[in-house]
């Protein structure tokens, strides 16, 4: 009887793979889907393990810590004007009305 190594993947991923790359013809772009794959199978593990035998921790908080959400369209501007704003030491006035603008933005973006 031959056992798969777990980190191995399953004959039907990789066929999946081979089919994808003749449809794409990009090395490249198979590479980073086969790296986040792996990088995310082997997140869930991990939390899987930390519910079986850590409950207490909560498996959410390493998978959030681990994959993050992006920056809401929001977040990045109000981030952005910070910057724009202290290159030119701005403060009051015209700035804090378009800071005020940014900060009511829905956050769903």
């Amino acid at each position: 009887m031959t056992q798969q190594h777990p980190i191995n993947p399953p004959p039907k991923l990789m066929q999946q793979w081979a089919e994808q790359f003749e449809a794409r013809g990009s090395l490249l772009s198979m590479f980073e889907d086969i790296y986040r794959a792996g990088a995310d199978a082997e997140l869930e593990a991990c939390c899987e393990w930390l519910d079986r035998n850590c409950p207490s921790v909560g498996a959410h908080h390493l998978r959030t810590e681990r994959r993050p959400k992006p920056l809401s369209l929001k977040e990045q501007a109000l981030i952005h004007f910070d910057s724009y704003a202290a290159s030119f030491e701005t403060s009051g006035g015209d700035s804090d009305l378009i800071r005020r603008a940014l900060e009511q933005l829905p956050d769903d973006q």
